[in-house]
């Protein structure tokens, strides 16, 4: 397998282009904004289109990366779309977060003209992305998932099958849910020992091996302390996903009060004009700058 292409050069989708194609895949890329793709060929090689259409003529696998639910049916639907390049019996593997629903009707459109699907939202940021580090949370059939997980390890340090189409996109979800609590439950305690005199270096190193660490406190907890917020997944992007959990979790009847206090601390930041701050940024809403 060695065509391939990829749909959506941002922040994350550009790294994860260039590892498929430093590992040996002819990678086609397709980007709305033609010079970030032309941006992408210079540095790594490979070719850029100028549809999806296009860019997945030949392609074995079709990769996207884009926004949301609309993003995603845009470049997949119409005659520019992938699906009108894409071959019988090739693969589209969507790595974009978004809701189970959009999944599964994508899944369905193309197995009418037999390309399989696989959704893989992922988990990493775009410091995974870059260093080829990312977690992927896959929904497909068994066999699609045998010849794509090779591909997707390009980039990945873990990639799971978690079940059939959609279950990617609803872990992805429980993933966010988690993060969510996480950050805010970090954002707390740094803020309390802080105020309460404490070196915080010394109490990280105490508690990071404890029953409290995380992948956040280990990853965040200085910048937290440092107020650098610029580590690439942006809260604008955070209520992006937690509106999709929302819609989810009424569908099934689960409760989520700490992901909605969270929210709307979220929405509160993005209010005051830092929506492009990132995740870790909650707690600036605790802050006080007399201290």
């Amino acid at each position: 397998m060695s065509e391939v292409s990829f749909i959506g050069l941002g922040v994350m989708g550009f790294p994860m282009a260039k590892h498929l194609q430093e590992s040996g895949y002819s990678t086609t890329v397709y980007n709305r904004t033609e010079s970030k793709a032309q941006d992408w060929v210079s540095k790594y090689g490979g070719s850029m289109a100028f549809t999806p259409a296009a860019a997945a003529e030949g392609a074995e696998i079709v990769f996207m990366c884009v926004g949301d639910d609309e993003d995603v049916r845009s470049v997949v639907y119409g005659e520019n779309g992938v699906l009108a390049g894409m071959n019988s019996g090739s693969v589209l593997v969507d790595h974009t977060t978004a809701s189970a629903t959009v999944a599964k009707e994508i899944a369905e459109v193309a197995s009418k003209q037999s390309v399989e699907f696989i959704d893989a939202p992922v988990s990493g940021g775009q410091a995974g992305a870059e260093n080829g580090q990312l977690t992927v949370m896959c929904g497909g059939d068994t066999h699609v998932f045998a010849n794509v997980e090779p591909v997707i390890s390009s980039y990945a340090k873990a990639v799971n099958l978690i079940g059939p189409v959609g279950s990617g996109q609803t872990t992805k979800m429980v993933n966010q849910i988690c993060i969510a609590g996480l950050v805010q439950g970090l954002s707390e305690g740094l803020d309390f020992g802080r105020r309460a005199g404490l070196d915080m270096e010394k109490v990280l190193a105490a508690i990071s091996q404890g029953a409290s660490g995380s992948w956040q406190m280990s990853n965040r907890s200085e910048t937290m302390l440092k107020r650098e917020f610029d580590h690439g997944f942006a809260l604008d992007w955070m209520r992006k996903d937690l509106n999709i959990v929302f819609d989810e979790a009424q569908r099934v009847g689960a409760e989520l009060p700490v992901t909605a206090i969270v929210d709307e601390y979220y929405a509160e930041l993005q209010s005051q004009g830092h929506g492009r701050w990132d995740t870790s940024s909650l707690i600036e809403l605790l802050r006080d700058d007399s201290l």
